[in-house]
């Protein structure tokens, strides 16, 4: 069977990680969260004070600084996944925080921070065999990717679904504020001028909001065999 390259677009909070997870591990691939890497870099910016009072970004020298800041994944031999590191710190649990929520598609949209990590994430997948998902891996990083899903789901099932992730972790949670963002997340993603979320042309659409994990998980297997036997 010959390996593709799979890019998993959408919307924050569609559960495209988790699909993206299931999946690689389902079909033996490699599995590489490029959200990760931009909540990384806002934590970055979030630790060495590169927000003032009014979360305006020091971008000058974020940019400085940025040949300073090595992203990784490691595995975490319990869960079989990888998870994202900075500068050789495992910082999985951190990223998640609504604090680096609150403030990572502004960090994504700033032109220098997308051609570093789009470069690193070329890099990834030269070989194929790799599933990616984040907001322009269909249309920026991989336009020929064999197999291009774009995943969508109602704003409110999306918040919940944050909610509930965030809860189970332990972390204090609001869903008001959580829909917020992610309905301001869904405008600044849309509308950034460098790599906007937009739906590749020969995408195939996902609308996952009533369905259950198991559902999804089928759907893309098969998405995925008839990607590797055409």
């Amino acid at each position: 069977m010959k390996k593709i390259t799979i890019a998993i677009d959408g919307f924050s909070s569609c559960g495209k990680s988790t699909m993206a997870k299931d999946l690689a591990r389902e079909v033996g691939y490699i599995y590489v969260d490029t959200g990760a890497m931009y909540r990384c870099v806002t934590l970055y910016a979030l630790h060495n004070g590169l927000f003032d009072k009014d979360n305006n970004i020091d971008i000058a020298e974020l940019e400085k600084r940025m040949p300073q800041i090595v992203l990784s994944f490691s595995l975490n031999n319990t869960t079989g996944m990888p998870e994202a590191c900075l500068n050789g710190e495992n910082v999985e649990l951190d990223i998640r925080s609504m604090e680096v929520s609150k403030r990572v598609s502004h960090i994504a949209a700033l032109p220098f921070v997308r051609r570093a990590l789009v470069e690193q994430q070329r890099r990834m997948g030269k070989e194929k065999g790799i599933v990616m998902d984040g907001r322009d891996i269909g249309t920026t990083v991989f336009p020929d990717a064999e197999l291009k899903i774009y995943v969508t789901a109602n704003a409110r099932v999306r918040a919940q679904r944050r909610y509930d992730e965030l809860k189970a972790k332990g972390i204090e949670a609001d869903f008001e504020s959580i829909l917020h963002n992610v309905e301001e997340r869904d405008y600044i993603d849309s509308h950034r001028e460098v790599s906007p979320l937009t739906k590749a042309a020969d995408a195939i659409e996902l609308d996952n909001s009533r369905m259950t994990l198991s559902e999804q998980k089928q759907w893309l297997l098969d998405r995925f065999h008839e990607a590797t036997e055409q």
